[in-house]
């Protein structure tokens, strides 16, 4: 940090606005690639249309 005192409040603030946007930038596509690994509802849902319209054309050909 002693370093860091030499430098004008202008690149200070450029410096600490660099950083925390790279960490929230860091934390959103962390958080989007855990969550968005796996799509378990959607999986779900084409499951059960699948399986209604099994059912469906069962029931037609009777």
């Amino acid at each position: 940090m002693a370093g860091f005192s030499g430098l004008a409040s202008k690149t200070k603030n450029l410096i600490v606005a660099g950083g925390l946007t790279g960490f929230v930038l860091g934390v959103y596509f962390y958080t989007m690639r855990a969550v968005g690994g796996t799509d378990e509802l959607q999986v779900a849902i084409d499951k059960f249309e699948q399986m209604k319209d099994k059912t469906e054309a069962e029931k037609s050909s009777s």
